[in-house]
């Protein structure tokens, strides 16, 4: 039987031994000592204290991280779900380990490309700035821009995918504001009572509204991309005009 326990020396230095004990008998058969081989193991020992603090660290930096993180088996089912995936999902480790992530937390129009990055990463190929929505426990959606890595382990082979995310649901609502601001500013400038056109750097008009076809008699599609001065500005007050 092997028997792990730690021996003194003179110098009270710890060493770590693996015993083997075996009975000693004498010719007769009865048994009169024992005899212990032993094994010192102090330097495994210390690598694997070394691998524990190590990982260790690794968990609390996972479990603390200011950005969601979940790991999947090659099955899809999650086996890994850090504290800022609790908060932005309202669902706990506990109740979403085992679960498969695609199915049970992605929406039905998601689905197919979620677990197209996934089975990605499960070949070996990451993928990185990927978005897509999850929903909370009370159907609240959160925009994610996800990197998904292939999980190893320690002999190589690939065991799951873990995803680092970002919640970008802030960012994403002011872009769809600032579309939806612009959009406004688009019908504004196209249905205004006045003649409005615009030109680049180059004096190339790219702005040409309802009211400046209706004047000019041009539409928009005749002086788009157009030197608006060179094209449309008479001789005598192309000078001034410029």
């Amino acid at each position: 039987t092997n028997f792990e326990f730690p021996l003194f020396t003179k110098d009270q230095e710890r060493v770590d031994i693996l015993l083997n004990c075996t009975s000693r008998r004498d010719a007769a058969g009865s048994i009169v000592g024992v005899v212990g081989v032993g094994q010192d193991i102090t330097e495994r020992k210390q690598a694997e204290c070394e691998l524990e603090r190590v990982a260790n660290d690794l968990r609390m930096l996972i479990d603390t991280a200011n950005a969601p993180i979940f790991g999947i088996d090659k099955d899809g089912l999650v086996n890994e779900w850090n504290n800022m995936a609790r908060d932005i999902t309202e669902y706990s480790k506990e109740e979403v380990f085992g679960r498969n992530l695609v199915d049970e937390f992605i929406t039905a129009k998601y689905r197919k490309s979620v677990k197209r990055v996934l089975d990605s990463a499960l070949r070996g190929q990451v993928t990185a700035n990927f978005e897509f929505p999850l929903f909370t426990k009370n159907q609240t959606r959160v925009d994610v821009l996800l990197n998904a890595t292939t999980r190893r382990d320690a002999v190589g082979n690939i065991v799951g995918v873990v995803g680092v995310g970002q919640d970008i649901t802030e960012r994403k609502k002011a872009e769809a504001e600032m579309e939806r601001m612009a959009e406004d500013l688009r019908v504004l400038i196209n249905t205004a009572n006045a003649p409005i056109f615009g030109f680049d750097s180059n004096g190339l008009v790219n702005e040409w509204n309802i009211k400046a076809a209706e004047i000019t008699k041009y539409a928009k599609a005749e002086v788009l991309g157009r030197n608006l001065v060179e094209d449309f500005i008479t001789s005598e007050y192309k000078t001034a005009v410029k």
